[in-house]
């Protein structure tokens, strides 16, 4: 049985890897929970209270009345993005957003609280927009005068995975090796229960009737916020030895490997980079890179004396368990991914582009061959070409991937149907074209099934 405290939470980014964890976690700690969120996949809708809004786009007017409308007390910040690039502004989402949120919150007219999910590190090494713009918001609400803590997570663990954690994931199962010295940098794990658990001992340090509050008030308040804490296991590790216990639980630590040389890291993020700018997210990008190199690490002892929390050690998060089927397949395929994509972009554009330039009079001689008036097959071919290069450059987008496949899929089955018909000779000729079809749809298939990301 769940027992329902008085806090009443806002969580900010309840889509995310963090804010989904938090959300629910913090709905069976017993608070009630509004989780807010621009989209959520159709599996995170779990209750009324998981509300889509753009939050982004929203003033400190609207936040005012979203925080009134649910007798918020508590305000879980949770917004991110890696880097900047279409739809993704890294000053909008981390600074321009908190001083619209810490201005509704002077004006909405309620004692609030806010905790804000922030990155490790001090001032002095941040050298990307997304370190940079993180510490810009947390001098804003240092300043602002409201409650706060703010929380420092180093690499976050969680049952879940996506960008970066991902990543890890598939280093882990696959027969590769990050350079030496990448492999060598601090790293410091935090279990995303360990923020689940912290973020409720927050909000419950005002629970209580008004006789008690006034009492502890001096005693309890400052105490325990209007503080900065970095939340990651004690220990030091390696962003190697991170991976390691990876493939400790996914059984692949004798595994033999091979080491990528740094150049080819380097340009997995210019491609990443690149592939940002079609809408695509991928966790290997120059910021990423940056980050990881620059390493995960803190001092955990304030937080861990003023909660009482000891946080788990990787071993202890990874380990907890044993690598389930579905653990082992994601990781496996992860990586596939983007060769799966990139295969199909080029196996359409390529098609076409053959067909319409480079053999063009040997498609239009086909047609005639067998019994197609030449003012038909000319422009037969052309549109049938021009349809190739349409399909590929759908899936290239991310928005316009899944409708790409489908069309892909679709227009497949259409060739296959339409020779049988019309020239079923070429279902017998010495290369098999049109036999190579069927795999060709099962790739799509695959790649439509592997779409998510949450």
């Amino acid at each position: 049985m769940v027992l329902q405290t008085s806090a009443r939470i806002l969580v900010l980014g309840a889509s995310g890897l963090i804010g989904r964890f938090i959300t629910d976690d913090l709905r069976a700690q017993g608070f009630h929970v509004i989780g807010v969120a621009r989209a959520f996949s159709a599996s995170q809708r779990m209750t009324a209270f998981d509300l889509e809004l753009p939050v982004l786009a929203m003033g400190a007017p609207a936040l005012s009345q979203l925080i009134r409308d649910h007798a918020i007390d508590v305000i879980v910040n949770c917004l991110g993005v890696l880097q900047d690039g279409p739809g993704s502004d890294t000053r909008a989402v981390h600074r321009d957003f908190v001083a619209q949120l810490l201005n509704g919150m002077a004006d909405c007219g309620r004692t609030l609280r806010l905790i804000h999910i922030s990155i490790p590190g001090t001032a002095e090494d941040d050298r990307t927009a997304f370190s940079t713009t993180k510490r810009e918001a947390e001098m804003l609400i240092a300043s602002s005068g409201v409650t706060y803590a703010i929380l420092r997570p180093g690499f976050v663990v969680a049952p879940s995975a996506y960008g970066g954690s991902a990543m890890l994931r598939a280093l882990a199962a696959l027969p590769i090796d990050l350079p030496a010295k990448d492999a060598g940098t601090a790293f410091q794990p935090v279990a995303v229960e360990d923020l689940a658990a912290t973020i409720g001992w927050l909000a419950r340090r005002d629970l209580g009737d008004e006789t008690t509050r006034a009492v502890t008030w001096h005693m309890t308040w400052h105490m325990t916020w209007d503080v900065t804490w970095e939340l990651m296991q004690s220990q030091k590790v390696s962003l190697g030895g991170v991976i390691d216990q990876f493939r400790f639980a996914f059984g692949t630590s004798e595994m033999p490997r091979v080491t990528l040389p740094a150049f080819m890291v380097d340009l997995g993020a210019w491609c990443g980079d690149l592939v940002n700018r079609l809408g695509w997210m991928p966790p290997m990008r120059k910021t990423a890179i940056a980050e990881l190199r620059r390493g995960v690490n803190g001092d955990p002892t304030p937080w861990m004396a003023a909660t009482g929390i000891v946080p788990k050690t990787i071993a202890q998060a990874v380990g907890q368990r044993s690598a389930t089927i579905q653990d082992k397949w994601f990781a496996r395929l992860f990586l596939l991914k983007p060769l799966v994509i990139a295969s199909l972009v080029l196996f359409w554009v390529m098609s076409g582009l053959i067909a319409l330039v480079i053999s063009f009079p040997a498609t239009t001689a086909i047609l005639t061959s067998h019994g197609f008036p030449p003012d038909i097959a000319t422009p037969f071919a052309a549109m049938t070409s021009v349809m190739d290069i349409s399909i590929g450059v759908l899936i290239a987008f991310r928005r316009t991937c899944a409708a790409g496949l489908v069309g892909g899929i679709v227009l497949s089955l259409g060739y296959m149907a339409g020779t049988a018909i019309l020239t079923p000779d070429l279902w017998i000729e010495p290369l098999g074209a049109l036999v190579k079809t069927g795999p060709a749809i099962m790739l799509m298939l695959v790649a439509l099934s592997m779409l998510d990301n949450r």
